[in-house]
């Protein structure tokens, strides 16, 4: 496949534009699949978004064109002073090994392993557990967002190492930063049993405000968003004048927004407006409500 000479003036033009520059599906803040997280995740944690990032999904020439311009398949795409580095797979292994603290002229990361504390019922349940795979590890991964989950496979070679309980548990380099303090526990309750995770670096939990105690901050004057996660019509037939509609506008505000804002969520009975205060909350907003009742407790 050739490339058009207009699409590769403008690759050209954006590789250039700055030392590192990431082609992934979405934007660093809202990405669109888990490798482009992935990778922007790492370079935010270096570079702290000082870097240039282009969403091929706003563009299907550019999406298509670089491809072919790095004769490379795969998105995202990482360039490094106009050199293509490699996909999701490559960025993550240079990543853990160093080499790409390196490449960006930045200090050797810190691989010191994380303090963890293992329950004994916990200990006891992952025992059980790992004695059906005698030659595999037990893997511990926190993306980005503060997702984290357990796996099992063969050691890589550039994992962390942490004990606790005579438990051994490997990490990636991002998720041993951030498993500092974590805590994990079994728990059994009539809805099930299972292991539980406390990860203290974590963004603060979803909260909820109820109707009066909303009003109240708002009379006194705190700068406080409110955000109206309803449709176009349940807004119009009850609107609320103290709220902003989560359109594109707003969400586009949101991606650079001071992270330490106060956002409430509502909706009209405080139900799916949580799934939405929870996305923010996984971006790095560290004050988030959903008002109790939606908007059918305001009115009441």
């Amino acid at each position: 496949m050739t490339l058009d000479p207009a699409v590769r003036e403008r690759i050209e033009t954006q590789v250039a534009s700055h030392d590192v520059v990431l082609y992934m599906k979405g934007t660093p803040k809202m990405p669109q699949c888990g490798f482009s997280a992935k990778t922007a995740g790492m370079l935010d944690s270096l570079l702290d978004g000082d870097y240039a990032a282009f969403n091929v999904l706003e563009d299907e020439s550019i999406r298509e064109g670089i491809k072919v311009f790095g004769n490379w398949p795969t998105i995202p795409q990482l360039y490094i002073k106009g050199e293509l580095v490699g996909g999701c797979d490559i960025v993550t292994e240079m990543f853990n090994d160093g080499e790409l603290h390196e490449v960006l002229g930045l200090e050797k990361p810190d691989r010191t392993p994380p303090e963890i504390e293992i329950s004994d019922k916990a200990a006891d349940k992952i025992r059980e557990f790992m004695d059906a795979y005698p030659d595999q590890y037990l893997h511990f991964s926190i993306g980005p967002s503060w997702d984290a989950q357990f796996n099992i496979g063969p050691r890589q070679g550039n994992e962390i190492e942490s004990e606790s309980a005579g438990i051994r548990v490997l990490f990636d380099l991002a998720s041993a930063q951030r498993a500092r303090g974590a805590r994990i526990d079994w728990t059994e309750t009539v809805q099930g049993e299972g292991l539980t995770l406390d990860l203290p670096g974590a963004p603060a939990p979803v909260q909820s405000i109820t109707p009066a105690t909303l009003q109240e901050r708002i009379n006194s004057g705190e700068r406080i968003l409110v955000i109206d996660t309803r449709n176009e019509s349940d807004r119009q037939s009850e609107p609320l004048d103290f709220a902003r509609a989560l359109d594109a506008e707003l969400m586009a505000e949101l991606k650079d927004a001071d992270r330490n804002m106060p956002l409430v969520f509502v909706c009209a009975q405080g139900i799916s407006s949580q799934a939405v205060a929870e996305h923010y909350r996984k971006q790095g907003f560290t004050q988030v409500y959903n008002l109790e009742g939606g908007v059918q407790g305001l009115m009441n």
